[in-house]
């Protein structure tokens, strides 16, 4: 069961990943962008990384999705102003491509395709929990030092933005 739904999800992950670079219109990529992400999350999910899955979902799918959109939105795309491409610059891709896809083929018969089943050796080592223990147990000091400079620089970027009242 654990193998199919992984290998759905790389299918639904590479096909989503391919209307993102063929997509004519930047926010239709963006959104399949969001699907792409989505997918890579349950595959963190089932590969028992919660933490990785979380982190993925809240950075990638919030933060750099806004951010990719504000840009296509600021930036105002159209196709009267993009430039046509020249026929080497195509031809220049498609033989990239190839190749790209010539090493991929080459390093997936390398490895075999996979046969034998993979275990891992301390089952839960990807869970929040235990990165929870070794955060506030090794390394307390540098993770309470990382949020006193993180809140001086909060602090610092409001005094910055606030306006002067006088």
């Amino acid at each position: 069961m654990s193998h199919s739904l992984f290998y759905l999800l790389s299918f639904i992950t590479l096909f989503f990943a391919l209307l993102v670079v063929f997509a004519k219109n930047p926010i239709h990529s963006a959104l399949y962008m969001v699907m792409t992400f989505f997918a890579i999350t349950c595959q963190y999910l089932i590969l028992n990384a919660q933490f990785l899955a979380i982190v993925n979902f809240i950075v990638y799918m919030g933060a750099i999705m806004v951010l990719i959109l504000f840009s296509i939105m600021f930036l105002n795309l159209n196709q009267a102003t993009e430039p046509q491409k020249s026929s080497l610059l195509k031809f220049a891709g498609v033989i990239s491509a190839g190749l790209l896809m010539l090493t991929l083929v080459g390093a997936i018969l390398k490895t075999g395709g996979g046969d034998v089943p993979f275990e891992l050796i301390k089952p839960d080592i990807g869970l929040v929990k235990n990165l929870g223990k070794v955060l506030f147990n090794e390394f307390l000091l540098p993770f309470e030092i990382a949020s006193v400079l993180l809140l001086s620089a909060m602090v610092g970027a409001v005094l910055l933005a606030k306006k002067d009242i006088n």
